[in-house]
């Protein structure tokens, strides 16, 4: 067998073991994230509000292990164009806040769609443990 095809052949021998499913609050974009204060980048008010929410709605999980791959189903607060992409740093940064994972370097797979604008904007985020067979 090739290396593509053992390459293909990992990917594939991936396992769900364990899941997390949760809607949390519209992240804060990665354009409003940090802060530079005095040479110094911090993450902004914003950002640590945002933090803390996550932490609160997600107090008492035990944090995951392992490979991980997570799916988020975006629904945007309002109809501006936006670019996805800059609610991740937020998001993921907060959920190792809030010790749901240990850190968002354990996400093999990221998977993001938008949907419907609902009031306030939210997130609907499905993490799923992985296991190499």
């Amino acid at each position: 067998m090739g290396a593509w095809h053992q390459h293909q052949r990992t990917r594939l021998d991936l396992w769900p073991r364990g899941m997390i499913q949760h809607t949390l609050p519209w992240p804060p974009t990665v354009n409003t994230y940090w802060r530079n204060i005095k040479g110094r980048t911090i993450i902004s008010e914003r950002g640590r509000l945002y933090r803390l929410a996550v932490q609160q709605q997600l107090t008492g999980a035990e944090p995951m292990m392992g490979r991980l791959a997570i799916k988020i189903a975006a629904y945007p607060p309002d109809r501006r164009r936006r670019d996805l992409d800059n609610i991740l740093k937020a998001l993921l940064d907060s959920l190792t806040f809030a010790h749901a994972i240990e850190d968002d370097s354990q996400f093999d797979f990221i998977s993001i769609a938008r949907r419907d604008v609902v009031k306030d904007g939210a997130v609907q985020i499905t993490i799923t443990q992985l296991e190499q067979l």
